[in-house]
């Protein structure tokens, strides 16, 4: 069988995405690979065709249970005899899945790092054929990425207590230029095959928002996508509880997760989102690393988070399908300190010495500085998040918010050195908003109690308001004007190019008119029949998830499903034809979907 033969009978897919190919070349050649793929780019693909052709069997060492369920529940449906061995199995069900494992029984074993070092799975490795081996999130051996795991740094002494050392296959959605340099080096990848595909998700629609009220903007947000499968990220288990509570109390189907559940409810809820008994999950970071969930149509992070890359692969997961879809973050000054104590007061490093503890501690600070940039810049968020992670793009992509409103460049030197002299009059010792209400001529408590009013600045910028004075404030930050001092309450401070703003020309991006409509244009909706139809087809498909006890977009896509809607295969050659079916599928499904598409047509 051909690689191009298993991607169709397996996968039912016609053609590799971009980047699969050289990649899965490389790995049946015998030589390591590099691949950066984004959330949603096939990254499994690259292993899994390999681990299809091979003779022995493939390894995929992966951090976490959820992701190895989800891949062996969706490769068993496609006839892949596949398992994993990881803290869920008890003692009984590790041992037989281990003994089918010696017998060759399985041609992908999902495994933990942490399992990699145990003697039992060591004497199977030792005498096994492992022909691959691939490291999933791979970004998780490198102190420098946003998810260190000190168990990675394991992997590499297990390689050479084998037999013979297998290619070596490495994969992750997110690492800066540094941390690529750092997963190579310390995995021992020899000669390596390097793809980077890119980071541009081109169906996802990004968006930040600072609205007044969060609760209100969200239940607005969610009410809009009545029908629509969604992920709300909260920063905290605290928050994580209110906003599930909320959601709850106004009628949504909503769940929960976090780290402080009971592992049982944890994996209940998990599986009532995955089989759309619960539309919207919210959930701390401790949710959706490998949930190949396709539908998720919308990611919303009611808070911050502390990085561009936990960022970026949290909104990834929306989408999945090739669908359009929208990553919208809720911004507010508060997140900025939540992350802030986060990064402070968050677990301890027991592992490194004090010095390398501070120097990631300060790297950790250096990453919510980027973020705090994207949630306030006033140009392309697509480029901004592109340029982290060293590519480059247009400066306008023409489908995020900021592309799509119309934008002026406005002189604020004027306020600038307003905001100047006050930050200097009142000695340095004031937050953002201090100064803000100061400007503005606010009577507010702490204007009175520190007698801001008696400033020569009190009430100079009056003709604004509090929340325009902030967003220049802000804007002087960005721009090196003005700097904020460390710690959970910083004040304003001069920054390096404080005389900038006594010199003038200093021209900020405001909104110049809104656009009601402006938002990522959706392609032409099916008509009246075929929305009908798609809708029988999804009825049909959560009655065949149910009885088999499977999510439903383990049995077909949303895409899959809409291209059955349109195209109406009448036999089971034509339905193999349709992207998302292959082999295994059409035997399984094939009789019903034909007889509930013959049952429309009559």
């Amino acid at each position: 069988m051909t690689k191009e033969e298993a991607l169709k009978t397996y996968f039912g897919y016609d053609a590799f995405r971009g980047g699969q190919e050289p990649v899965i070349n490389a790995l049946l050649s015998g030589r390591d690979a590099l691949a950066i793929m984004p959330t949603g780019a096939g990254k499994s693909v690259c292993y899994q065709i390999p681990a299809l052709l091979l003779p022995g069997i493939t390894l995929v060492v992966s951090p976490l249970v959820s992701l190895m369920r989800d891949q062996v529940t969706q490769l068993v449906q496609m006839g892949v005899p596949a398992a994993f061995l990881n803290s869920s199995l008890t003692f009984k069900q590790y041992l037989l899945a281990l003994s089918r494992a010696k017998e060759g029984r399985y041609q992908i074993i999902y495994v933990a790092p942490e399992r990699l070092e145990t003697e039992g799975f060591l004497d199977f490795a030792c005498h096994a054929n492992i022909s691959l081996v691939a490291v999933d999130e791979a970004h998780c051996i490198s102190q420098w990425g946003q998810d260190f795991r000190p168990s990675y740094l394991n992997i590499p002494a297990f390689l050479e207590k084998l037999s013979r050392r297998p290619p070596l296959g490495a994969f992750t959605a997110t690492a800066t230029p540094e941390v690529r340099e750092d997963i190579e080096k310390l995995l021992g990848l020899q000669d390596p095959l390097r793809v980077t595909t890119g980071f541009d998700r081109k169906n996802l629609y990004f968006e930040v928002r600072e609205p007044a009220d969060k609760r209100l903007e969200l239940l607005e947000l969610v009410r809009s996508r009545p029908d629509q499968c969604g992920i709300v990220y909260c920063s905290t288990r605290k928050a994580v509880e209110e906003v599930c509570g909320l959601l709850q109390e106004a009628g949504v189907s909503a769940t929960r997760y976090h780290a402080g559940l009971e592992p049982e409810e944890r994996q209940r809820n998990q599986e009532d989102f995955l089989y759309d008994r619960a539309r919207v999950m919210v959930a701390t970071n401790a949710f959706g690393m490998g949930i190949d969930k396709s539908d998720v149509r919308y990611v919303i992070h009611y808070n911050m988070p502390k990085d561009i890359e936990s960022y970026y692969q949290e909104a990834g997961r929306a989408g999945r399908d090739g669908l359009p879809s929208n990553c919208i973050l809720l911004y507010s000054g508060r997140d900025v300190r939540t992350a802030q104590f986060l990064i402070e007061h968050g677990e301890s490093r027991e592992e490194l010495d004090a010095e390398t503890a501070e120097r990631l501690r300060e790297r950790d600070m250096q990453r919510l500085r980027k973020m705090v940039g994207y949630c306030r810049t006033r140009y392309c968020l697509r480029q901004y998040i592109l340029q982290y992670f060293g590519e480059t793009a247009p400066d306008t992509c023409g489908t995020c918010w900021n592309c799509l409103h119309n934008f002026e460049e406005v002189d604020v030197s004027r306020e600038a050195r307003a905001i100047l002299r006050c930050v200097i009059e009142t000695g340095q010792h004031f937050g953002v908003s201090v100064i803000a209400e100061t400007l503005c001529g606010a009577e507010t408590d702490k204007v009175r109690k520190y007698h801001m009013d008696e400033e020569d600045t009190y009430g100079l910028l009056r003709d604004l308001t509090q929340k325009e004075v902030r967003d220049r404030i802000r804007f002087l930050i960005d721009e090196g004007v003005l700097a904020l001092s460390p710690g959970p309450y910083p004040v304003v401070l001069l920054g390096e190019r404080a005389e900038d703003a006594v010199l003038g020309g200093l021209y900020m991006r405001t909104v110049k008119e809104e656009r009601p409509a402006a938002r990522r244009p959706i392609p032409e909706e099916l008509d009246g029949a075929q929305a009908e139809l798609f809708g029988r087809l999804r009825a049909l498909r959560a009655q065949l998830a149910r009885r088999q006890g499977v999510p439903a977009y383990a049995v077909f896509s949303d895409k899959t499903l809409r291209e059955l809607a349109v195209v109406r295969p009448r036999t089971i050659d034509e339905l193999r034809s349709v992207s998302g079916i292959g082999d295994a599928k059409a035997r399984r499904y094939g009789k019903q979907f034909l007889a509930e598409l013959s049952a429309f047509e009559d």
